[in-house]
């Protein structure tokens, strides 16, 4: 009777068809690479590598076992395909389909919000829905950017049951590649948006009416808290603060309007 491969097994040998195929089932040979276009100004030379601080680290204790410090081989597209299956956390059982990120892989801006919703959870893309829309607004009509200028992602890959809170095995399952894309974007900012997302990556319990407004830094990358769209739509008259903390995003990145 054989015995199944340990998770870290099958991860390793995931990492080894990845080296060969391409996600869409073609050799790496016969495709050719999309340039990424970077339309924003000319970006800083690398930054130092920033040892992971212990935010998210503590929080991915359990997902290591399973093979997750593998992670750290591979690139967004793998990892993609890796976790096209995942079944880490009980988040599986009931989603549609994981939503792993999507923009620039070289943005200078990204946005980290909490988890997918029903649309999102539909569609495959983090912020489709109303609240998408208000991002996009906000990205586009008040930033003067291309949503696909920056990188959005998500704590969590998969939508929680009608749309609760995600649970501390959850954030476990994830962190390590909610990390790692961070790490393989290098964004020069973060925005956190909302609550969750904004605790979470912290690791505080402050309310986020207290830490929006004020930089903060996650895993060496200065991170600027704000409210998240869907409570926008709930308090239109939030929309205006909000504003504010954008304004000091862009005046970090340079930009002008």
């Amino acid at each position: 009777m054989s015995v199944p491969a340990s998770p870290r097994e099958q991860i390793r040998a995931r990492i080894l068809e990845l080296a060969e195929m391409g996600e869409d089932g073609l050799p790496r040979t016969s495709r050719v690479e999309p340039v990424a276009m970077d339309p924003l100004p000319v970006r800083a030379p690398e930054r130092p590598v920033v040892t992971t601080s212990s935010s998210m680290r503590a929080t991915s204790s359990t997902a290591e076992g399973d093979g997750a410090a593998l992670v750290a081989e591979l690139d967004l597209d793998a990892m993609r395909s890796v976790l096209r299956d995942c079944r880490r956390c009980k988040l599986c059982e009931g989603r549609t389909q994981v939503v792993f990120g999507i923009g620039n892989p070289r943005a200078r801006l990204m946005f980290v919000g909490e988890g997918p919703g029903r649309d999102e959870d539909l569609q495959g893309e983090p912020f489709v829905g109303r609240a998408g829309q208000l991002l996009t607004d906000m990205i586009e009509k008040g930033m003067g950017l291309k949503r696909s200028d920056v990188y959005i992602a998500n704590v969590v890959k998969c939508r929680p049951p009608n749309n609760r809170d995600p649970e501390p095995d959850e954030i476990a399952a994830c962190a390590p590649f909610l990390r790692r894309q961070v790490a393989l974007v290098r964004p020069e900012v973060i925005v956190g948006l909302g609550k969750f997302a904004v605790q979470t990556l912290l690791q505080t319990q402050t309310a986020i009416s207290k830490l929006r407004g004020r930089w903060h830094v996650f895993e060496g990358t200065p991170l600027m808290p704000t409210f998240h769209p869907s409570y926008l739509l709930r308090s239109p008259g939030e929309k205006r603060v909000a504003w504010e903390d954008l304004k000091q995003v862009m005046e970090k990145l340079g930009l002008r309007r």
